[in-house]
């Protein structure tokens, strides 16, 4: 469910708020300011999904993205504070914005349901293992590139283009 549903439907969610983006012109309001949050929050997202593809789910790892998830949601909270000063957020792009918000925090509890005992340790249901160690039984390597190539061509560049259309509208 993680791999096949929320985090393709995720990278949709982030595409279709950069086509909201490009459709209300940020660049000529809130500019290139607010694509530095956008930034910000994919980076903030990317641990937790890096470490959920890469490393096996520990007490250490879901604390991680416990953490992500609330500076990810901060710099939500402040991003669209930002935008909506500045610029119209349309319905659509709010709709949107509904699942950016819920899509990560989904997938946490699906690592968490998936690895209890790891999560009810933090609590002193057993003892918390901070360790970082690789998957054991990695993830598909086919499965792995396509979501990092994916990744690159529908959030990290498209984004990256809106703070250069951004940057570029300040410079005029």
């Amino acid at each position: 469910m993680l791999m096949y549903f929320i985090l393709p439907l995720w990278l949709v969610a982030g595409f279709a708020d950069y086509l909201c983006h490009r459709a209300s012109h940020i660049e000529k309001t809130s500019g290139w300011r607010e694509s530095i949050l956008h930034l910000a929050q994919f980076a903030e997202m990317a641990v937790p999904v890096l470490a959920a593809l890469f490393l096996e789910i520990t007490s250490g790892v879901i604390l991680i993205m416990i953490a992500f998830l609330i500076l990810h949601e901060a710099t939500a909270i402040w991003d669209v504070r930002y935008a909506s000063a500045r610029r119209e957020v349309s319905p659509t792009e709010q709709h949107v914005h509904s699942f950016l918000e819920m899509l990560p925090l989904t997938g946490l509890l699906l690592v968490i349901a998936l690895h209890w005992p790891a999560f009810a340790a933090l609590f002193g249901q057993g003892t918390p293992d901070f360790s970082f160690t690789l998957k054991q039984s990695p993830l598909p390597l086919t499965y792995i590139a396509a979501m990092l190539i994916l990744t690159a061509l529908f959030e990290v560049l498209p984004y990256l283009e809106e703070l250069i259309r951004g940057l570029r509208y300040r410079d005029r």
